[in-house]
């Protein structure tokens, strides 16, 4: 077997060392400024939209805006008919508006309630479970049972103002019905 000398050896590892040593790679810094500076220049050398369209700039009327098939609609002429049923029209939205808004602040104080008695139970089952590192505090709680009452005390009222907020809700549901609004206003 022969041996490798070491001249041998050093040469075939220089070999791979000179190969990477040749072109060493630009820093990733310098190509990250590079590439911004490019994207900055480029925005400021690209025009401008003329006009952008938004929700308050479209014609909302069918005889305002350009027509896209057929002839041009005649422009309408204000008569006393039209704006009369125009007032009608704005109250029942209104009107509707109100409804819903009604509903929506009950539905709110409902759901509310409703998620302030699951805390107010959760609360309770750790009560029951509760353990206190001082032994007077354990015997007044167990003879007293204070925590618990207090709970469940707090459960009960909370319970009844659930059933007073339905009661609201469906009140509010039966002024609907005797206004004579759809039943529609009265769901989310």
């Amino acid at each position: 077997m022969r041996r490798m000398t070491p001249a041998l050896l050093g040469l075939l590892l220089a070999f791979p060392l000179a190969l990477f040593a040749q072109q060493p790679p630009p820093p990733p810094e310098q190509d990250v400024v590079a590439a911004a500076r490019k994207a900055r220049e480029a925005k400021k050398n690209a025009q401008k939209a003329k006009f952008v369209f938004t929700n308050d700039n479209i014609p909302q009327s069918p005889g305002s805006g350009p027509s896209v098939a057929g002839p041009a609609a005649a422009p309408a002429e204000p008569s006393a008919k039209s704006a009369a049923e125009a007032s009608p029209e704005e109250d029942r939205k209104k009107e509707e508006a109100e409804w819903r808004k009604k509903f929506a602040e009950a539905r709110g104080k409902l759901a509310t309630a409703e998620k302030e008695l699951d805390i107010l139970q959760r609360e309770l089952n750790l009560n029951r479970q509760q353990y206190y590192s001082d032994p007077n505090k354990t015997l007044r709680e167990e003879y007293t049972r204070g925590d618990v009452n207090k709970g469940k005390a707090d459960i009960d009222a909370k319970k009844l103002e659930i059933a007073q907020l339905r009661a609201a809700l469906a009140a509010l549901e039966d002024d609907l019905r005797r206004a004579g609004g759809p039943p529609a206003w009265a769901r989310p």
